[in-house]
């Protein structure tokens, strides 16, 4: 919860941020009446809209569970990346809308260097913002911050193209460069859009996040425990902040509820070590079979039936299967 505050006052940040630099934007417009500085003004509309939309979507995900939301709210935070992905899309089409408009009735420009010297301001703030809330989002798992951040540095990098394509008109006096300079940024936007909307599609749906998986089966691997037999049926699925992690831990059958508690509990607090605390696991013990023995490398079991024949190296597609491993 926690960190759903923290993802809250940065998303106030962002937005007061974002407001400041549309007005910077529409000055340097008036002042140049640049077509691709009014199609970056543009998409900074979206970025101030787009910035109250997550900020509410966060007020929301930080709420505490409820008896009607037993997994808290943070899914709030997929619907608010899918909104503001979808108004990229729709900037990009009425930047390239504009754009064509200029093609065909090219606008007198004006004070060319005074509106570099503006946008190029806006640039390096958005950059700024926009990495922090990136590595603050990926931190805290919050994909709202991402889309955020990811939507920041996307405008600062069209932004850096206008201002090389402003700088290029303002020596060589071609000024239909400024409309196709817009148009190209448009495509790029639009992309951009889209990148964010199928993201959170993914999340609403619970589509697996392999490279999650990925990391957490080479911490395990890394620090794994003898009693710690197999483990499988694992799933992990986001909700705003926090991750919801079920699997199954194999452990030796002759283990007390106490002892096999403990191994539960090493193994919540080694996963919570390297995820964070806003992680909430729900693991459930088997008691080893059999078959169990030819993949257990607990060398001093009294208990042991047949040796060893192999050490099951854990994979994203082995511990994801609700298959035992070693059983025919």
């Amino acid at each position: 919860m926690q960190n759903a505050q923290v993802n809250l006052r940065l998303q106030r940040i962002v937005t007061l941020v974002a407001v400041l630099l549309f007005g910077i934007k529409l000055l340097a417009w008036w002042l140049t009446r640049s077509v691709a500085i009014l199609t970056d003004a543009l998409e900074s509309t979206v970025n101030v809209v787009a910035g109250f939309i997550s900020l509410y979507s966060l007020y929301v995900a930080a709420k505490p569970r409820d008896e009607d939301h037993p997994y808290g709210h943070g899914k709030a935070e997929f619907v608010s990346a899918a909104v503001e992905g979808s108004m990229i899309a729709i900037a990009g089409g009425l930047i390239i809308y504009e754009s064509i408009q200029s093609l065909i009735s090219p606008n007198e420009l004006k004070k060319l260097d005074s509106g570099i010297i503006l946008v190029s301001v806006t640039a390096i703030i958005n950059y700024l913002v926009g990495f922090f809330c990136v590595k603050t989002g990926k931190k805290n798992n919050s994909l709202a911050l991402i889309a955020s951040g990811k939507h920041l540095q996307s405008d600062t990098y069209s932004t850096i193209g206008i201002v090389a394509g402003l700088i290029l008109i303002y020596f060589t006096g071609w000024t239909k460069l400024d409309a196709i300079l817009a148009m190209g940024f448009a495509l790029f936007i639009i992309y951009t859009g889209y990148t964010i909307i199928r993201q959170s599609i993914e999340g609403i749906m619970d589509k697996a996040d392999i490279e999650l998986l990925q990391k957490l089966v080479d911490y395990l691997n890394k620090n794994r425990r003898v009693n710690w037999i197999d483990l499988h049926n694992v799933r992990i699925i986001k909700f705003g902040s926090i991750l919801h992690l079920d699997a199954h831990l194999t452990v030796p059958w002759y283990l007390n509820v106490h002892e096999a508690h403990s191994e539960v509990e090493e193994l919540s607090r080694l996963i919570r070590n390297e995820f964070g605390e806003s992680l909430e696991m729900f693991i459930h013990t088997d008691g080893c079979l059999d078959f169990s023995c030819s993949i257990c490398s607990k060398n001093d079991c009294a208990m042991r039936r047949h040796s060893q024949k192999e050490r099951v190296e854990w994979t994203v597609e082995n511990i994801i299967s609700d298959k035992k491993h070693g059983a025919i």
